[in-house]
């Protein structure tokens, strides 16, 4: 198995109902691996945004698989929305 497609797994079996993960894809590059996710949609009061499962995702799955945990750093938190270059 190569490593996006490990990577995609690890996210699919951290992945809890409340993340929303509808679909996941992985590019890897020299130093970094590039996520794309799909979540649903549940940006309503009291829920957290979509940035933020998706963070707390790629984390539960970095924390717990060996391949995310050997090759890659954790991932940073997310920028507030006011720090956003756009």
């Amino acid at each position: 198995m190569n490593e996006a497609a490990e990577t995609v797994d690890a996210l699919w079996a951290h992945a809890e109902p409340g993340d929303g993960l509808q679909h996941a894809s992985a590019l890897p590059a020299s130093d970094r691996i590039d996520l794309l996710l799909y979540l649903l949609t549940r940006d309503a009061p009291g829920q957290p945004d979509a940035v933020s499962r998706a963070h707390h995702l790629i984390c539960r799955s970095h924390r717990t698989s060996p391949l995310l945990h050997r090759c890659y750093l954790p991932p940073e938190p997310p920028e507030s929305p006011d720090h956003v270059v756009g």
